[in-house]
């Protein structure tokens, strides 16, 4: 007889093959970058020095109506372009709450950055290269730190990047007149935003460079007349606000010295004879750039060879990222006004330069045993400055929390140890992944239990929350040489009587309201009391943002001093 066949086994089902879906892989990005920089979200209030200011100006704006010529108390606010504050009243509309609607436009913006960045870097190299620079990107310092604050300068960056995007689109992987067209109103709205959005149009010198010495991997882009629609563009972006503005001006005084400090002082004056924040031309190459660009900038030793190797092959694609790099840093460095943020919009080109090299780069062992090196260090000083202030109360941990009413230690060392335990477990063979988890744990640890702790010192609310309680049911609150802060986090209506008026102006104001009313009270600083002010008859506040506060009854000021003081003091 014939064996018995045996049983055949159910057949596994044989699993496809399925190509990498940069789709997926932006998800996930995006996705961290949620966890990164959206922790803490709604658990704290604006901060100075800049935070408060826009926050109370949309607030304003979305109470009263007045979107165009926004106003900062009684006076119109003619420091920035609009386009920021409009951005954080539409959030306030939106979500009706400020504590979550001041950091939305600033997360919103970040998130499209990357965006950005990702589908440019798979452009132009391929889905790894765009993974891994913007990853990079997402965890450098500056990047993340402007992402978490509520300053002009993330939506600058995302007007700047898609400004850059839709040129190189153009420039490198055309014709794309769309995308052309698209960079051009882009860095239009980047004009409005902050002044400086012009500046990718600086990447068309290495372009015209490189089209002049004929390198290779340059599509052909004869479009003649076509070339002028992208400044054209620009210009358009900045008429929908710049025409109107000017039609308003025509016939109002007050408009027109707004319109004059806008365009004039507070941009080619900031630029070519700038009145603080003084630094030498080497300052971002020496005290920035080594610093809030790191980890990119670990890695220079290993992509400066890469780079040059690339670049006598003719790589225009790196020719132009670098290029404009240089120029864009070299820009502000001609100026003797500098601030860290003002690189900031060069920031992704650096990351993108770096696409096609991280993959290689994080083979090797010495990058991961420089940054895990890197790692340590920082968490140690964080993990071991902690500690010692905390338990040891050394002289600069006592000063810190005099002037900001907070002790921050315990959850800094928290993080410095969960950090350096992060980097342990990822090895020397990890350093990245390392460098990385640090990072996570730092911006975590400050938006989940930072923010709860400091905002009520940093945000002012503390102190007006203690005014509240002093102040009589029926009281009238007047501001005077204040910061935007303690209007913005005031528990009553309040007056201000000006930011940009002299002290003395307002005093000229604020004392005879003050008098009309016994239910009026005053607030300011110490150091603002004058003669007619009875020193010994003020309500000490306390010290808030670095400044002696005092509350001023109407019977701490003489009246026959201030008729003969101020009756003549305003302009």
């Amino acid at each position: 007889m014939n064996a018995p066949r045996p049983a055949r086994l159910p057949m596994r089902p044989v699993r496809r093959w399925r190509a990498p879906d940069p789709g997926r892989d932006l998800l996930w990005l995006l996705l961290f970058a949620l966890v990164l920089l959206a922790s803490g979200l709604g658990l704290r209030d604006p901060w100075p020095a800049d935070e408060p200011r826009f926050a109370m100006i949309a607030r304003d704006i979305v109470e009263s109506g007045r979107w165009f010529l926004p106003q900062r108390g009684p006076e119109l606010y003619a420091e920035k372009p609009p386009v920021f504050i409009w951005a954080q009243a539409l959030a306030l509309r939106a979500v009706g709450d400020l504590r979550l609607a001041f950091l939305l436009p600033s997360l919103l913006a970040a998130l499209g950055t990357l965006w950005l960045t990702f589908d440019l870097a798979r452009r132009l190299w391929n889905r790894q290269s765009a993974f891994w620079a913007t990853l990079a990107l997402l965890v450098t310092v500056q990047f993340t730190l402007q992402a978490r604050s509520a300053q002009i300068d993330a939506l600058l960056l995302l007007w700047t990047t898609l400004g850059l995007y839709g040129l190189l689109r153009h420039l490198l992987l055309g014709p794309h007149w769309g995308w052309y067209l698209i960079g051009g109103f882009a860095t239009g709205l980047g004009v409005i935003t902050k002044g400086t959005g012009f500046l990718p149009w600086l990447v068309l010198l290495p372009y015209a460079w490189a089209r002049w010495r004929d390198w290779p991997g340059l599509p052909r882009l004869a479009g003649g007349w076509r070339w002028a629609l992208g400044p054209l563009a620009m210009l358009l972006a900045i008429g929908l606000w710049l025409v109107p503005l000017l039609l308003l001006s025509r016939d109002d005084p007050a408009i027109a010295a707004y319109r004059d400090e806008l365009l004039f002082r507070q941009t080619v004056t900031r630029y070519a004879n700038a009145w603080h924040h003084h630094q030498p031309p080497w300052y971002f190459l020496t005290q920035v750039i080594p610093l809030l660009w790191l980890p990119l900038v670990a890695l220079l030793p290993w992509s400066v060879p890469a780079w040059r190797r690339r670049l006598r092959r003719g790589d225009v694609r790196q020719w132009l990222l670098l290029g404009w790099i240089v120029l864009v840093v070299a820009f502000f460095s001609a100026s003797p006004g500098k601030r860290e943020m003002y690189i900031l919009p060069a920031l992704p080109a650096f990351a993108l330069a770096f696409a096609p090299l991280l993959p290689g780069l994080l083979r090797r062992p010495g990058v991961h045993r420089l940054l895990f090196g890197l790692a340590t260090l920082l968490a140690a000083v964080l993990l071991l400055g902690a500690g010692w202030a905390w338990f040891g109360r050394p002289t600069f941990a006592i000063r810190i929390e005099t002037q900001n009413m907070v002790a921050p230690w315990p959850w800094l060392f928290g993080v410095g140890l969960v950090g350096l335990l992060a980097i342990l477990l990822a090895g020397p063979r990890r350093g990245a992944a390392g460098f990385a988890a640090l990072l996570a744990c730092l911006w975590l640890g400050y938006g989940l239990f930072g923010y709860p702790q400091m905002t009520d010192a940093r945000s002012g609310r503390a102190l007006m929350l203690q005014v509240e309680r002093l102040m009589p049911a029926d009281a009238e609150l007047g501001l005077v040489a204040v910061p935007e802060q303690f209007l913005l986090q005031a528990q009553r209506p309040a007056r201000a009587f000006g930011f940009k008026a002299s002290r003395e102006r307002q005093l000229a104001e604020a004392l005879p309201w003050l008098l009309s009313d016994s239910a009026h009270r005053l607030m300011l600083p110490r150091e603002v009391l004058v003669r007619c002010i009875d020193a010994d008859a003020v309500i000490d506040l306390g010290t808030s943002n670095r400044r002696a506060m005092v509350l001023v009854p109407p019977a701490a000021v003489s009246a026959a001093c201030a008729a003969s003081e101020f009756s003549t003091s305003a302009p």
